[in-house]
């Protein structure tokens, strides 16, 4: 069978995305960097699997493209001289000598070109021989450094496969040595990460209504399968939601998952604290295990590894952390495989009103929501009725809307 050709579909140029001072000026190599001036262009690529999302919604991938252009534009004002060209000067004391130098200021900058080709993540990693067409997936071929006098001395080649994602990385050798194009390479992921997931639209929010029946059933059913009256009605919900998620997202069954519950903690501290006590008495009780696991256990199960999780975070177990918090980055980002309950359903949201009576309905607003978000309120009719806001990627929630188990329990 003959080998599908790359298909070029855009190619541009990234400039930084302001101009250092120090881009003004020439960037003398020096001997070692010389020395690789007929070697080829460094030449390294990632394969990714492609998310699912991307076959579910057609601008996801047009997206995505574009936010690695940004955060490559960023990630030039850290590494200038990769947007620039060589150029080379005679040296006055001895015309015959050329100094070889970075003018950062000439071309229009690193080159970006977006592919796609019609192979799978298989066709390019299993073969016992490396398939030809990788080189294809990498601009300037067999290109000499020295050609970077007129060809960029950076491109990123994205090409879609099947099911997959390559990104190519070629690098001018006399501009820097591997520690060098790693050092560019894990400084463009972090800035990447750093400027959050892809836009909030390409989730779905949903609130989803569970009556003060439902509720009282779900609960019921979970404390009946650990012949137990402990499990509350929050925590036999989430593992509800929880098993009901993990089932719409069709993670490998050996995959991890997690549930976290942000808790208010007022009460747990000795000696505990006023409700009204001002400020951030937070904390996440986490409960792990098993994709299949989780789906295989039931409800009782999921729901006393919720409630396990609440119960231990005791007086000393939070004057443990105080000792020795963990901060998050900016750049840290939930697990796909998490998920994350906010919110609480006694807070007196309908009890709050301003000479215009009680609230027609209660929404949130775009912070803080990512794949996997739960935020719980109490439902309009009191009673014990929740209203879940539920956070996920396009196929996961369309996977939760068709899942009879699921819908079954809403109203």
């Amino acid at each position: 069978m003959e080998t599908p050709a790359v298909q070029y579909l855009s190619e541009c140029f990234i400039r930084p995305k302001y101009t250092p001072e120090e881009s003004k000026q020439p960037v003398y190599l020096a001997p070692w960097d010389v020395v690789a001036v007929f070697m080829h262009y460094m030449q390294k690529g990632f394969v990714f699997a492609k998310s699912l999302a991307f076959d579910t919604d057609e601008n996801q991938i047009q997206e995505f493209v574009q936010k690695l252009k940004e955060s490559l534009s960023i990630t030039l004002v850290h590494f200038y001289p990769l947007a620039g060209r060589l150029a080379t000067q005679k040296k006055e004391e001895n015309p015959s000598d050329l100094a070889f130098y970075i003018d950062c200021s000439k071309g229009p900058g690193a080159r970006f070109v977006h592919a796609s080709l019609d192979l799978t993540i298989d066709d390019i990693t299993s073969p016992t021989d490396i398939p030809r067409i990788v080189g294809s997936l990498f601009d300037h071929g067999r290109s000499v450094n020295y050609a970077g006098h007129t060809k960029s001395l950076l491109t990123i080649q994205i090409t879609e496969l099947i099911d997959g994602i390559f990104i190519g990385c070629s690098m001018n050798h006399m501009v820097g040595d591997g520690t060098s194009l790693w050092h560019f390479l894990d400084s463009w992921s972090e800035i990447f990460k750093a400027e959050g997931r892809t836009n909030n639209h390409t989730i779905r929010e949903r609130i989803f209504h569970f009556s003060s029946e439902s509720v009282a059933k779900i609960k019921a059913k979970a404390n009946a399968e650990r012949n137990t009256n402990e499990i509350s009605s929050l925590q036999a919900l989430s593992a509800h939601l929880w098993r009901c998620i993990t089932r719409a997202r069709n993670f490998p069954l050996d995959r991890q998952t997690a549930f976290f519950t942000i808790m208010n903690v007022r009460s747990r501290l000795v000696p505990p604290m006023s409700q009204d006590c001002f400020g951030n008495y937070l904390e996440p009780a986490m409960a792990t295990t098993g994709c299949g696991e989780l789906l295989e256990q039931g409800l009782g199960w999921a729901a006393w590894l919720l409630h396990q999780a609440v119960i231990n975070h005791s007086n000393e177990w939070i004057n443990s952390w105080l000792q020795t918090p963990i901060l998050p980055r900016r750049a840290d980002e939930p697990d796909p495989n998490t998920v994350l309950l906010g919110g609480s359903p006694r807070f007196n949201m309908y009890g709050t009103e301003f000479g215009l009576g009680k609230p027609v309905a209660i929404r949130n607003g775009s912070g803080n929501k990512f794949d996997g978000k739960l935020i719980v309120s109490p439902g309009a009719e009191g009673g014990g009725s929740m209203d879940f806001e539920i956070c996920l990627v396009p196929h996961a929630m369309t996977s939760l809307e068709c899942d009879r188990e699921f819908m079954e329990t809403v109203s």
